[in-house]
């Protein structure tokens, strides 16, 4: 409980903050705290905890360079706690390079070990992501993400075999109302003889198909608040989640 206070202290404190902007030489340096409030933290098709879920951000950027952090902090388990670091480039805001350090903290252990890097026993996860993003008059992203490091499925003759999502989407607006659609999936086909099913699922397939909504709720008159519903089903899995946010 103490935890979740502290969590909660410390997304309010960055969204008071609000946003800073410096200028660098001939680029504008950007930071923006924020943070979302989920009825339930589902990523790529997978549930990480029954629960509403906490998750604060903090982006940095200047130029095509960004470095940023994230997290996800269930309300009602401990266990399901997630603290991502990133770096990305983007180019001509047509593509986008990102490496994710993520890991999964549990806070019901004092230890965590977050220092340890060491690829057979650490609990981080690298990963690589190339993102085309798409442009106004085609609103079509696709993005390829692959592990190249840490605490993924390996098989058990020794060689390594790191998981790969794929995810493709479209955008579209619906009077006030933005709507994303996306589906995504894995190539991967784990060693499942010897109990490896990989970081996505039991082998290749779709994982992950569904639409998100996001629009604008005037408050005041220069203030609005966003808000989104999310509509997702993982086929490989046979489960559908329903998932309501706030963005602050």
């Amino acid at each position: 409980m103490r935890q979740f206070s502290y969590v909660v202290a410390i997304l309010f404190t960055f969204l008071t903050l609000g946003s800073t902007q410096i200028l660098i030489g001939q680029n504008k340096l950007t930071l923006d705290p924020g943070g979302d409030l989920v009825s339930r933290y589902i990523w790529r098709g997978t549930n990480f905890g029954n629960s509403p879920a906490i998750q604060p951000s903090l982006d940095m950027e200047v130029g095509g360079f960004g470095l940023g952090a994230w997290g996800s902090f269930s309300t009602n388990d401990a266990n399901f706690q997630e603290i991502d670091l990133y770096a990305s480039y983007t180019i001509k805001e047509l593509v986008t390079l990102t490496v994710t350090d993520y890991f999964f903290p549990d806070g019901r252990e004092e230890n965590n070990e977050y220092l340890n890097y060491d690829n057979d026993s650490t609990g981080h996860v690298f990963e690589g992501m190339v993102r085309f993003n798409g442009t106004e008059k085609v609103p079509l992203y696709v993005f390829v993400a692959t592990n190249f490091a840490g605490a993924d499925a390996k098989k058990a003759n020794g060689s390594l075999q790191y998981s790969t999502y794929i995810e493709a989407g479209y955008s579209l607006k619906v009077k006030k109302t933005n709507l994303d659609l996306f589906i995504g999936g894995t190539p991967n086909n784990p060693d499942t003889e010897n109990g490896e099913t990989g970081f996505y699922g039991t082998g290749p397939g779709i994982i992950n198909i569904g639409l998100t909504a996001t629009r604008e709720i005037p408050i005041t008159d220069k203030f609005a608040l966003p808000i989104f519903t999310s509509l997702m089903v993982n086929p490989q899995q046979q489960n559908i989640y329903f998932v309501f946010g706030i963005s602050l």
